[in-house]
């Protein structure tokens, strides 16, 4: 499980640019999420949104969508 400095207290983060939202007690979003925000710089660019309360439901009241694996093949 891992957390973004900024956004310590809250599971799901998302990103504004393409409306998806991470689950940060997934390793494998949370590792997407970390590498986006690192590359793209999304904290400067004030790109990141958490959501009160911190639950799926709120991401998607926003307009946001889970995010999905791509598939590999």
């Amino acid at each position: 499980m891992g957390r973004l400095r900024r956004f310590a207290e809250f599971r799901f983060v998302g990103v504004r640019d393409t409306m998806i939202v991470y689950d940060c007690d997934d390793d494998e979003q949370y590792a997407q999420l970390a590498e986006r925000v690192e590359s793209d710089d999304l904290v400067a660019k004030n790109l990141l949104s958490s959501f009160a309360p911190d639950e799926v439901s709120e991401a998607r009241n926003r307009g946001f969508r889970k995010w999905k694996a791509q598939s590999s093949r």
